[in-house]
């Protein structure tokens, strides 16, 4: 199947998806939007959960791609890791699929769909770890830090800011304050600083 065609169907999937759920989503009314067959999305595909998957995967990307233009390694890496996830907490509603399975969302739903979510999961690791590399560079980490293990740590923590604190009205101020909350315990610690 030609790359544009496989596009618009992922896409047409994503916007189904976001709107109707994972069950509600027809692979019918998304083969429709798409303008293909029914049997054209099962080229690409071997299962609507396969497609679910893809479409998130879509959205990831979209996501990574977004807050990867903001790394500038002539920025000092701490302020720039605040502002990498200031912007990933203010974009992510533009890509609901990656918020929704972020926030937990389809745990119910698709419980075999933990599987995959290491793949998932490193995309966001990619980002976070290019900070710190740069950071490392700067001068501004230590250059002994497991930067793997670092930037895993760094995305629990905002993922958890995200599961616990991303719905209700004041949701907006609070993942603010929560984001703001994880940046200084990673950048500063809490253990008094010698005078």
């Amino acid at each position: 199947m030609e790359p544009r065609k496989w596009e618009t169907i992922v896409a047409e999937a994503a916007r189904a998806f976001s709107r109707f759920g994972f069950r509600k989503a027809s692979v019918d009314d998304i083969a429709r939007a798409a303008g293909v067959a029914k049997g054209t999305v099962y080229l690409g595909c071997a299962s609507k959960l396969d497609l679910f998957y893809q479409a998130i995967l879509r959205d990831l990307r979209l996501f990574n791609a977004e807050i990867m233009k903001l790394i500038d390694p002539r920025a000092p890496a701490d302020e720039l890791l605040a502002r990498v996830a200031n912007e990933a907490f203010a974009t992510l509603e533009r890509f609901p699929l990656a918020r929704d399975l972020i926030t937990n969302v389809y745990a119910a739903d698709l419980p075999d769909f933990v599987d995959r979510l290491d793949e998932l999961r490193a995309h966001g690791l990619s980002t976070v770890l290019e900070i710190l590399r740069v950071g490392v560079r700067q001068g501004r980490f230590r250059a002994d830090l497991d930067l793997e293990a670092v930037a895993g740590v760094f995305l629990d923590l905002m993922t958890s800011t995200m599961m616990f604190h991303a719905h209700g009205p004041d949701a907006p101020a609070r993942l603010m304050r929560h984001a703001a909350a994880v940046l200084d315990v990673v950048l500063k610690g809490i253990a008094p600083r010698p005078e």
